[in-house]
Order: C-alpha cells, then structure tokens, then sequence
C-alpha cells in the first residue's frame, strides 16, 4: 500500500502527519455535516465556501505523486467540494435534481457501497 502523506502544523506548533485517505476521511466528515447543516437552514452559504477554501488550503500542504491512485471515495468528495464551490446557495438549496445527487453522494461518504456514476471528482 501506498503510504502518502502531509504534514500540518497546528496551533500548538507541533507538526501532524497524515495518510491521504485519512485527510478524506477526516474532510468527508466535515463535509457532509456543513452540507446538512446547509441543506436544514442551519449553517450558511459562506460558511461552506470558507470550509472548501481551508480544505483547499490544507489540501496544498498534501505530498503526493500526481499519479497517485484516487478511491471512489476520494473522487465522490471533490465532486461534492466542486458542486458546492460552483453552484450558488439558491441553485444548492432549490434545484431538486441537484440536491438529490449530492444526497447519494452524501449517503455514499456517510455509508459506503457502490460509488453513484455520476460522482466523478477529481483532486484540484
């Protein structure tokens, strides 16, 4: 197995090195609760595009071979990080189909099985 990593150095200065498939993981998360809280009225537009710009941000300290192997599950979270980048928050809160596609999303992320089709995301 491949064992790619990153190094972040956090408030206490102390530095934190993490697999790749663990800053998605830990990212997905993340994601799918400010999705929700998004989609429930609860968490703002802005407040999930600064999420996707720290993600983006930390996303850059990554090392990694650009031919290194992507997971469904990596591919169905740029393709939410993406969506919610580009769309606007009235086409992501009122735009059915849309919203049902990021919700198989979510549900894959959330739950596993077969990666939906339609959710091919690629790394920035």
């Amino acid at each position: 197995m491949c064992k790619l990593s990153y190094t972040v150095v956090g408030l206490s200065e102390k530095a934190l090195t993490m697999p790749i498939a663990r800053f998605v993981s830990v990212k997905a998360k993340q994601l799918i609760y400010y999705v929700k809280g998004f989609w429930n009225g609860d968490i703002p537009y802005n407040e999930i595009n600064l999420f996707i710009w720290d993600t983006l941000e930390e996303w850059k300290q990554l090392e990694h071979p650009s031919k290194s192997p992507v997971s469904d599950r990596e591919q169905v979270f740029w393709h939410i990080v993406f969506q919610f980048h580009a769309g606007t928050a009235r086409v992501l809160k009122n735009n059915l189909s849309l919203k049902h596609e990021m919700a198989v999303c979510i549900d894959f992320l959330e739950n596993g099985g077969l990666k939906p089709f339609y959710c091919v995301g690629i790394r920035p």
